[in-house]
């Protein structure tokens, strides 16, 4: 028995201080959001919305001046940069450093946003000014998802964990370029022009091997202020100076790998919470049925719920059926299906995203916050439940066969 778990715990030593007891991460995200939808609707709800869109007193940057600016565009541009860092070791020499390892979990997080998308179209469509949200059930939590596997314990094959992480990482991948290309506006070409010198400062200090961490941060923080004022959405910096960090070792310690494991836990236990508790408060009472069953909130909720589990389930199938990948090994198709339902969980990224696709629309970015947190909790307790129902004990597993 030893024996087995050594493997274990080497693959997933890396994400280790991001996932501390898998499920602590996503019962925290669980708590913050049920704690801003309390605040959101009871007697606080005018302190609640004054503490984060109130105007600031001072602030050192006169565009972010109020505390729900810091928090999107200064807080989380180091989530990106830990989803960066995290990226770059994956492909260098995780899970996605070979064709073969790359090949399902790429394939399916393209279908796993493609076809969420496609529904999301087919509901809301009919109204041109909702289509800009197309990409917001596209995004899948990883915390969120991995914390519902960590509450089943080690009932759940330790390749579906490791489907499931590597999938969400290469949504993470596909939702920085979607915020990229398709929700940057009003771009100012000298500040655009100076944010390339800078990245270009940290790519030589890279291929200089500089392996302090204090030169990079401080040129990041630059990097940060220039994309800020470009019309590019300042936490893309956050992931393009995290693919500058050298992964190469000195003396044994790799300073990418440093960063990640110093910053991951304030990531997943600081700085998403309170990104949260932020964005995931929605007054109801101005809402109603009406609102709730309105065509944004049933895109967003139908797309998280279907499309994700139609687009991921159906192309491991098809994938495994010709031939083209592997399913996950030891897992039946009940597990799969249940792990693709879990897919749907698309808390942090998708109301990032919603933020991002209705500027200036509060109502509509409401109603988009209703679809994300009902389409997730619908797929967390789905997903949950049918994982409860086809996972057995790992002594168990010797005698099933795969589900090729």
């Amino acid at each position: 028995m030893a024996n087995n778990r050594l493997p274990l715990r080497s693959v997933f030593a890396p994400v280790r201080a991001l996932f501390v007891g898998d499920a602590s991460a996503g019962v925290l995200l669980i708590l913050v959001a049920a704690a801003a939808m309390l605040a959101a609707n009871s007697d606080l709800a005018g302190e609640y919305n004054a503490l984060f869109n109130g105007k600031l007193a001072w602030t050192p940057i006169e565009k972010l001046n109020t505390l729900h600016y810091w928090i999107n565009d200064g807080l989380m541009a180091i989530f990106f940069f830990v989803v960066g860092l995290e990226v770059k070791r994956e492909i260098i020499c995780g899970q996605l450093a070979t064709p073969e390892q790359r090949r399902l979990p790429m394939l399916a997080a393209v279908a796993g946003m493609l076809v969420p998308a496609g529904i999301y179209i087919f509901i809301a469509g009919g109204d041109p000014q909702l289509t800009r949200g197309w990409a917001i059930p596209a995004a899948t939590d990883i915390a969120f998802a991995m914390g519902v596997l960590g509450l089943l314990g080690n009932r759940v094959p330790a390749s579906l964990r490791l489907f499931l992480l590597t999938v969400a990482i290469v949504d993470d991948i596909g939702a920085v370029m979607v915020i990229a290309v398709f929700y940057t506006a009003n771009i100012k070409l000298m500040w655009v022009v100076a944010s390339l010198v800078v990245l270009g400062v940290m790519m030589l200090m890279n291929r200089l091997h500089v392996s302090r961490i204090l030169p990079y941060i401080l040129v990041a923080l630059v990097l940060w202020f220039c994309v800020l004022n470009s019309g590019v959405h300042a936490t893309i910096a956050g992931v393009v100076a995290a693919l500058t960090i050298p992964m190469h070792r000195k003396d044994g310690n790799s300073l990418l790998e440093k960063l990640e494991h110093g910053l991951a836990p304030w990531s997943a236990y600081a700085i998403v919470p309170i990104f949260g508790f932020a964005n995931a408060g929605v007054n109801l009472s101005g809402i109603g049925m009406e609102g709730i069953l309105a065509p944004l909130p049933l895109a967003v909720a139908a797309g998280l719920v279907v499309g994700k589990q139609v687009g991921i389930f159906t192309t491991i199938f098809v994938a495994a059926k010709i031939g083209f990948a592997k399913p996950p090994k030891g897992a039946s198709w009940a597990e799969i299906w249940g792990v693709s339902i879990l897919c749907g969980i698309g808390f942090t990224m998708s109301l990032f995203i919603g933020e991002l696709a209705f500027p200036n629309y509060r109502m509509l970015i409401d109603e988009a916050k209703i679809g994300i947190l009902a389409g997730s909790v619908i797929s967390a307790v789905m997903g949950y439940v049918i994982l409860r129902m086809t996972t057995t004990h790992p002594n168990d597993r010797s005698a099933e066969p795969d589900p090729v």
